[in-house]
């Protein structure tokens, strides 16, 4: 027994020296983490076209092209347009203008031109580029592999047949990089760039040409390193708020579930601190919206708790002793655990795939989050646990008894259930029309999705970010009669952007008039420009088909692991109900719909599926251990014992997202308050609906299977 204690202790020991010493290279780690450029700042840079009216759509696919380069340097980099002619780039987490210039390059155009000049094949016919090393004799060269889409192969295969002996220029910004002689008709869809003097030179061509060629030649008209959107009081109440929400979640686990809640918050808070070290070693920039996917993973590291210390409170209450309860409810809550991961680490992966700028970021600590936390709760928490009960918490009161009481009837609501929630959704598409025709937009699209004013107003002192928080803003918000106002520090100089919707002349008129009444500038160095939105429509339509294609994996992985296309298509059919329910909200309350609106919905989607996961996985069982039960006692009763469950892990993150709400500043308060609905939202789709919809399709099934029988007898009569 001392043995036993002995063993315990030092296991206690070294998993407290764990969660120091990853908490302490944690923190020191949090200064080399990427912020974005609302948490941190960047570079902006303005580009100018130089034609002098370019078309919408030739600015339209400029500014996308654009926006794919510019991730090479951050998944967060924003592009939007300018006046008619301007496009502006924002890339986080820099602070070197004129080195992104240079590596950045100028936007220009690749082109395979003949002897006499003529243009044979552009960019948009190369489908991929990709530096290589060749050596020859000991001698290196860098050459950049070109693959041409099958209309430029078809292109590149009549030009080179019609110039055998002669040369085609490779050409990229004006300069040849490359004059071969065409030895024989090339009809593979292949060639090479020579030129370069190093593997980087050849990596940044061929990154640069894999955009293809811009629709529009560009000329810098101006570039500043900006300060943050969001500003340092942003970061450090998002910061106050999750050791708030934390220490909470932490007081409610240890009360509820006494002696694993204690193994839990141990386990918990050395996830915190390999998360901050992970974040800084994958150089994950860090936006607001990435803090959303941290506060799912976190979420769903407390769920992958909550579900195994059920069990174990379950098996002691059927008279397991406390030893092989915790081992059988490891083992019993595995599959819910991995599948509910699983599920959601295959819409991270999709999302990251297909998804661009706010997307990707989500994706990104999304992925890590959850990963970590499927370690943590299934390894970490069991090793501390193990050791709390060799030091001598061998007692069941220390870990709770859950015996089965009274089955809840919740299918007997069914009918209520889906009648109101199609209610709320019908109200929310009516009221999308309603808002159509009293706005011209069916939601209250903010800044980043429809452009709006940017003034750059030159103030007469330095001021700090708060001072722009406390004094500038409120005066731009009586004038616009709208919390979204974005503004930026110009670094090295007293300029300030201010981002706001678009704004009339009138109202121009009335912001240069009250900064020059309240702040004394002078009225004729304030300039203004309208901006586009920040999410493109090619940035809507990548979101749309990441998230259909998320979708669609997800369907195909739980009727995999399910054996049933029931449990799939349920799953699915609710995600959508949450969506539109969350919808309706924004459509009634007219919540900005931002940049984080796409992160919002995600973690819904990702929060609503991992729930649902969990009681179809105790369905599943069920079915196989109780096979005296009728099918809609089996529903109910499963329901039931995960009841509990999804009560407190819908409360625990619903906490963490009240506590970054109540502290928050007005931009983070516009994030989670849909996270909060969205919330409540999944748990109640998960608990009322997708049940539910599984008994009603299976009922259905089982009607057309005894009646095709009956069908069939009657036939043979």
């Amino acid at each position: 027994m001392k043995s036993n204690k002995g063993k315990g202790l030092l296991g206690l020991i070294f998993s407290l020296a764990m969660v120091g010493l990853f908490a302490y290279f944690g923190y020191t780690t949090m200064n080399d983490i990427k912020l974005g450029l609302d948490l941190a700042g960047g570079v902006s840079i303005t580009y100018q076209a130089k034609e002098e009216d370019p078309s919408a759509e030739d600015m339209k696919d400029t500014i996308y092209k654009l926006q794919q380069r510019v991730q090479n340097y951050s998944t967060e980099a924003e592009v939007y347009q300018e006046g008619n002619n301007r496009i502006n780039v924002d890339i986080p987490g820099v602070s070197d203008a004129n080195a992104i210039l240079e590596e950045l390059g100028k936007p220009g155009s690749l082109i395979f031109a003949d002897e006499t000049g003529n243009t044979i094949l552009n960019g948009n016919q190369v489908a991929t580029a990709k530096p290589v090393i060749t050596e020859n004799n000991g001698i290196k060269e860098y050459l950049v592999d070109l693959t041409f889409t099958d209309e430029g192969k078809q292109i590149f295969a009549d030009a080179t047949t019609n110039n055998v002996g002669k040369r085609i220029a490779i050409i990229y910004d004006g300069k040849i990089y490359s004059n071969p002689v065409v030895q024989e008709p090339i009809t593979q869809g292949q060639c090479q760039i020579s030129g370069m003097t190093s593997y980087e030179e050849a990596e940044t061509l061929a990154s640069t040409i894999r955009i293809g060629s811009l629709s529009l030649e560009l000329e810098e008209l101006r570039s500043n390193v900006v300060g943050a959107k969001l500003g340092q009081e942003a970061i450090t109440t998002s910061l106050k708020a999750g050791a708030i929400g934390f220490a909470i979640v932490a007081v409610f686990m240890i009360a509820v579930y006494l002696i694993p809640g204690v193994a839990s918050v141990i386990a918990l808070s050395l996830y915190v601190g390999i998360i901050l070290i992970l974040l800084a070693a994958f150089e994950v920039t860090l936006t607001l919206p990435g803090v959303a996917g941290i506060i799912l993973s976190i979420g769903m590291a407390v769920d992958a708790n909550v579900i195994i210390f059920t069990r174990i409170k379950e098996e002691i209450g059927f008279g397991k002793t406390v030893k092989s309860a915790i081992q059988a409810g490891f083992n019993k809550a595995l599959s819910a655990i991995v599948d509910g991961n699983v599920t959601t680490l295959i819409a991270a992966g999709v999302l990251f795939w297909r998804g661009s700028g706010t997307v990707k970021g989500f994706a990104s600590t999304l992925a890590i989050g959850i990963v970590l936390s499927m370690i943590t709760a299934l390894f970490v928490t069991k090793f501390v646990l193990n050791m709390l009960f060799q030091l001598g918490f061998d007692d069941p009161k220390f870990y709770g008894t859950k015996k089965d009481g009274r089955v809840i009837n919740f299918l007997s609501r069914k009918k209520l259930w889906f009648a109101g929630s199609l209610l709320v959704i019908v109200i929310g598409l009516a009221w999308l029309g309603v808002n159509k025709s009293q706005t011209g937009n069916i939601l209250n699209y903010s800044m980043e999705f429809k452009g709006g004013t940017s003034t750059n107003v030159p103030f007469n002192e330095d001021l700090t970010l708060e001072r722009i928080s406390s004094e500038v803003v409120p005066v731009v918000e009586g004038i616009t009669k709208d919390a979204d106002v974005q503004t930026q520090k110009v670094a090295g100089t007293n300029e300030v952007i201010i981002k706001t919707r678009t704004l009339s002349v009138d109202e121009r008129e009335a912001l240069n008039k009250a900064m020059v009444d309240n702040f004394g500038i002078e009225a004729e160095k304030i300039t203004a420009e309208s901006i586009s939105g920040a999410v493109s429509q090619e940035m809507k339509q990548d979101a749309i088909v990441a998230v259909i294609i998320a979708t669609v994996c997800m369907l195909l992985y739980i009727w995999f692991r399910f054996k049933d296309i029931r449990f799939a298509g349920s799953a699915v059919l609710a995600l959508v109900h949450d969506v539109l329910v969350v919808l309706t909200f924004y459509a009634l309350l007219k919540w900005s719909v931002g940049s984080t609106f796409i992160a919002c919905m995600l973690t819904i989607v990702g929060y609503s599926i991992n729930a649902t996961i969990v009681i179809f996985d105790r369905i599943r069982e069920n079915l196989k251990t109780q096979r005296k039960l009728e099918l809609d006692e089996i529903v109910n009763l499963s329901i039931t014992q995960t009841f509990t469950r999804s009560i407190n892990t819908s409360l625990t993150t619903f906490i963490m997202v009240f506590v970054l709400y109540i502290l928050g500043v007005s931009s983070i308060r516009e994030f989670a308050l849909p996270l909060m609905a969205g919330i409540v939202c999944g748990t109640y789709s998960s608990v009322c609906i997708t049940g539910s919809l599984w008994y009603v399709m299976s009922i259905h099934k089982n009607k057309n299977s005894a009646g095709a029988k009956t069908t069939a007898k009657n036939t043979k009569k």
